[in-house]
């Protein structure tokens, strides 16, 4: 049995290429595409099982997702000598030698086919194992403001200021993050959009974190988010799995504020591929080491928070602790015993054995917000 190979090799050697993949007793040659697009849609319609690319102006980490998405392998055929090592920081494992013999080319194309493509097979099904020291934590819960911001900064800044010594908070609401503002600091800072960006086109480096970090205090670091809600297509989930591996190396603790939503429902709207509003936060739950889960001490807040655990459990990819926490608890919306009353409902509808109870405190939060600082900062 054969495997269907396309070529998508620009310049002068697609030709000699193509030839010495249609020669090759294992390999089938079932198209030479003009372009990355068409290479792309013949991986869609399932025609292809490995595809020999060059390098190319619209090739970044968003196409190569795709082409993984489609159960595709990808041999990156290098045709400068700076090419090599762009082609691997996009993150492509299977890069030939600038130069190499097309018939090398093409036994590498069918060792991939016996190796790589029964591995990505198992791959997409498999969770992401974490690279680095640090942990990533996920702040994440229903619609209706429950607190995720002024918990995800103060988290953090409880993490800076204790034996880790620094921790960083990352931005990635796509429908309103509001981390910059309440710290105070200008939300026109590129911050993670910089790190998604660098990641898409795979030039992102050490040093493209240090210099989009943004120092507080005391050890706690900002990476602001988009600064209007139609900016979300810069936060793509391809281009941010790559980033969580970089920030683990970088610091102890990365605390990462997410957006409400986690529905994946853009297929019913799109005949190709749909763009994902909710990438960001799929891609940080995810890969993150434990989700805390806010909703409001209020009955709408803890209805929303049961249906909102529903929803995370009934999600394949995020599988890791959580936490429930019950923001702003006072007896004046959930009776005398409001603790007691809280911790009974969220048992009885989530089976969650133990909520983390956060009393109501709008005049410290107030003066902290007005000041722009943590209420760590506030003591």
């Amino acid at each position: 049995m054969t495997t269907a190979v396309a070529v998508a090799i620009m310049g002068d050697g697609e030709s000699v290429v193509a030839s010495a993949v249609e020669a090759h007793p294992r390999l089938t040659l079932v198209r030479r595409c003009a372009d990355l697009a068409e290479a792309l849609a013949l991986a869609e319609a399932g025609m292809a099982s490995v595809v020999l690319l060059s390098d190319q102006p619209r090739l970044n980490r968003a196409v190569l997702a795709e082409f993984a998405a489609a159960g595709v392998v990808v041999v990156a055929v290098p045709t400068r000598a700076s090419a090599s090592r762009e082609l691997v920081g996009l993150g492509i494992d299977h890069v030939t030698e600038l130069g190499a013999d097309p018939a090398t080319v093409a036994e590498r194309a069918a060792m991939v086919a016996r190796t790589a493509l029964p591995a990505l097979a198992v791959q997409r099904h498999a969770p992401a194992v974490p690279e680095g020291d640090g942990v990533v934590i996920a702040l994440w819960g229903p619609t209706g403001a429950p607190g995720r911001t002024t918990l995800a900064v103060n988290i953090a800044a409880e993490c800076a200021g204790g034996p880790s010594g620094e921790a960083i908070v990352v931005d990635v609401d796509t429908y309103g993050g509001a981390v910059a503002q309440a710290l105070g600091l200008l939300d026109e800072a590129p911050g993670i959009a910089a790190l998604a960006r660098a990641s898409l086109h795979g030039t992102l480096t050490d040093d493209v974190v240090w210099r989009h970090l943004l120092v507080v205090d005391h050890g706690l670091k900002v990476l602001s988010g988009i600064s209007r809600a139609d900016r979300w297509p810069e936060l793509s989930r391809s281009a941010l799995d790559a980033v969580w591996p970089m920030l683990r190396r970088h610091t102890p603790v990365t605390v990462v504020d997410c957006g409400f939503s986690i529905a994946q429902d853009e297929e019913a709207l799109y005949d190709t591929r749909a763009p994902e509003r909710n990438g960001a936060t799929l891609s940080a739950l995810t890969v993150a080491d434990a989700v805390v889960v806010v909703g409001t001490a209020e009955p709408l807040g803890i209805q929303r928070l049961v249906q909102a655990l529903a929803e995370l459990d009934d999600h394949p990819d995020v599988d890791c602790p959580r936490i429930v926490v019950a923001n702003r608890v006072r007896s004046s919306v959930a009776g005398r015993h409001a603790e007691e009353a809280i911790a009974d409902a969220m048992a009885r509808y989530s089976g969650v054995d133990r909520v983390w109870m956060v009393p109501a405190d709008g005049k410290s939060c107030d003066a902290a917000t007005l000041a722009g600082q943590t209420l760590r900062t506030r003591q």
